[in-house]
């Protein structure tokens, strides 16, 4: 399990924003792995958000660019446009899940099938999104937004919870702690997620290099990207989750 080792640390960073250079830098500084959810209809659009009162930018890679921003990482499935998946008809959340997974294949080059759903959790997850994904889509596992604060594995793949948001400092701090000292005889994760544009808000780059060198270079802890940890077939056979079948889906041909 996770190449001999018991314990696991994954990250997940939403919308595809030029910010994420600059993280993945940081990533890439100390060996940690990441999967990017990215909206590909929203590809070369620059943008803005307020956050706290600030104005952040919020721009997206080139459809050009992609490929060689995230090399290394992973990139997965958040919609075409970003809806609220549970106010759309069944052929609307197919079309935004399904048509992002084959438009990102395109562009990076390999069969994407993780996810992170759009907007909150009770906005874009239900038990009716959840079946279309299964039933109509080549997405294998997703994640919420709703935190566990632990590292426990999970079988609900397409109803993954985070262990924290990046943005709970000090108890992200603590968790960081608690896990590298932790000694365990099972499989434990800790899946950290956010947007990389949060950082800008209050310049909270250097706080998040401290915790990427809190948690890096242990020998006992595997860094991968959220497929190479939750699809890990040792883990699946440990929580007894089941990869759903898509019949529909063909094998990715470049």
């Amino acid at each position: 399990m996770f190449q001999n080792k018991k314990k696991a640390i994954t990250f997940s960073y939403d919308d595809g924003v030029l910010q994420d250079k600059r993280l993945i830098e940081i990533l890439n500084k100390y060996g940690l792995k990441c999967t990017f959810n990215i909206n590909s209809g929203f590809l070369g659009k620059p943008g803005h958000l307020i956050r706290d009162e600030v104005t952040v930018a919020h721009c997206k890679p080139r459809e050009c660019e992609v490929k060689a921003v995230y090399e290394g990482h992973e990139v997965a499935v958040h919609t075409i446009h970003h809806p609220q998946l549970t106010k759309l008809s069944t052929k609307k959340i197919i079309h935004e899940v399904e048509d992002d997974r084959k438009a990102l294949s395109d562009i990076v080059g390999y069969d994407v099938i993780g996810m992170a759903y759009p907007c909150s959790t009770e906005a874009s997850q239900n038990d009716r999104v959840v079946s279309l994904l299964e039933r109509f889509t080549g997405v294998q596992y997703s994640r919420n937004t709703i935190s566990t604060y632990d590292f426990e594995p999970q079988k609900d793949l397409l109803r993954f919870r985070p262990t924290i948001h990046h943005y709970q400092w000090d108890k992200l701090f603590e968790l960081g702690e608690e896990f590298v000292s932790l000694q365990t005889d099972t499989p434990k994760i800790f899946y950290i997620w956010g947007h990389a544009y949060e950082f800008d808000i209050h310049n909270d780059w250097d706080k998040f290099e401290d915790f990427c060198k809190l948690i890096s270079g242990k020998e006992d802890i595997y860094y991968g990207t959220n497929k190479e940890v939750l699809l890990d077939p040792d883990l699946l056979d440990y929580t007894g989750a089941k990869l759903h079948s898509f019949r529909k889906r063909k094998p990715f041909e470049k």
